[in-house]
């Protein structure tokens, strides 16, 4: 990690022995998040500044300091692992007013801090297009907010976007905040750490599109335009913040922005939550079908705040739900007029993260023996259904040769 990361010292300036340095941190498993927090923390402390770790997560964790808290152990950020406090509480206090006339929100854990470190990954939004998407800027408009913070910017978008809401609320808080230099993160479709980038504040606009145009040409995706069913076997915040990824399934369910013209895909069935999310299962609104296992996993208040902070209510429908896969794959299928199981367009993934490997039916496999870049890792085999009607979990582990 050392040998892929600049010299702080001349990226950011100097930290004068004593102050404090408040490290913010998000919500998403991100590639090599713990070296990078242990190399920050040793050159904070060589300066004999006082780091500590705050959550810039907005509403995640529930919206609640211990919430929040937890979400980073379960990260593997904690007191204990790297050495530093960590501190998470959720109130915010005022530091401008947005020509939309609204405060902007800033969390207390960074304005009692003397510097802050923004650490987050480039990559596009999920409900959201423009010349910056996620990332630095977005990181400091809204999750340094908190909840609060959160609540406010997503509720301009409606009427004012999301990129004029953003960039202004960003600028006043860089202004009114003492930001030190961020981080900037940017990953492959192997969740493999492609680019690292150390900016001082006034770069974070200038380098962020180049960031994000890279970020988007690195992405997973499923190579087909035309699939009856889409299978993923779960959804989650630590995979996506909409649970699972818009730019995969091209559904973006959000009033702010338009749908796409085309819908990829005409059904799509979640099986399951991740157990990192707990219960928060933004994004299950954006399908047609789910699993009773899955309908009885959901923390329909950790679902409600997020889905209210982040004013997608959509996300937060619930479809139809199945007592097993078997079934709710005829149904789905039957929906958009397929009778036939060897005349089906399906493609069933583990998440929309990992996409590396896929299972596709025999109509698919034949186009993908037209594509580059992919290979078939197994003879042709039927969907895995046990007596019970259910497909199994961790069938994507390793390939089936």
């Amino acid at each position: 990690m050392r040998s892929q990361l600049a010299d702080f010292t001349e990226a950011g300036g100097t930290i004068k022995p004593g102050q404090k340095v408040a490290l913010a941190v998000g919500s998403r498993g991100i590639a090599a998040l713990l070296p990078l927090l242990k190399e920050l923390i040793s050159w904070v402390k060589s300066q004999k500044g006082h780091p500590y770790i705050s959550p810039a997560m907005g509403s995640h964790g529930g919206a609640t300091d211990q919430g929040q808290a937890k979400v980073l152990e379960e990260l593997g950020i904690s007191s204990e692992s790297l050495g530093v406090p960590i501190v998470s509480h959720m109130q915010v206090k005022e530091v401008g007013t947005t020509s939309f006339g609204r405060p902007v929100w800033v969390g207390e854990d960074f304005c009692k801090a003397d510097h802050v470190i923004l650490i987050n990954r480039i990559k596009p939004h999920t409900s959201f297009r423009g010349s910056m998407e996620s990332g630095l800027i977005k990181m400091s408009a809204i999750g340094l907010g908190k909840q609060k913070g959160a609540a406010t910017c997503h509720q301009l978008f409606f009427r004012h976007g999301f990129e004029p809401v953003v960039t202004e609320t960003s600028r006043i808080i860089l202004k009114a905040l003492p930001v030190l230099l961020g981080v900037a993160l940017v990953e492959n479709r192997f969740e493999e750490l492609a680019c690292l980038k150390v900016l001082k504040p006034k770069e974070f606009f200038a380098q962020e599109p180049g960031l994000l145009a890279q970020a988007r040409s690195l992405m997973g995706r499923i190579p087909f335009s035309d699939v009856d069913l889409l299978i993923i076997d779960e959804i989650g915040k630590n995979i996506s913040g909409s649970g699972m990824d818009s730019n995969v399934t091209g559904r973006i369910f959000h009033q702010a922005t338009p749908e796409p013209a085309v819908r990829r895909f005409r059904r799509i069935y979640l099986r399951d939550l991740t157990p990192e999310t707990a219960g928060n299962a933004l994004g299950l609104g954006c399908a047609d079908f789910i699993s009773q296992r899955l309908l009885d996993k959901i923390d329909l208040e950790k679902t409600r705040i997020n889905c209210l902070t982040a004013s997608v209510p959509e996300k937060g429908r619930i479809p139809l739900a199945y007592e097993n896969d078997a079934r709710a794959v005829t149904d789905a299928l039957l929906s958009v007029g397929v009778f036939e199981p060897e005349n089906a367009r399906m493609v069933w993934v583990k998440n929309t993260l990992e996409l590396d490997f896929f299972w596709a039916s025999s109509m698919l496999v034949k186009e993908a023996e037209n594509m580059k870049g992919l290979e078939t890792a197994s003879q042709e085999m039927k969907m895995p259904f046990d007596l019970n009607g259910e497909l199994p979990f961790g069938f994507f582990e390793r390939p089936h040769v």
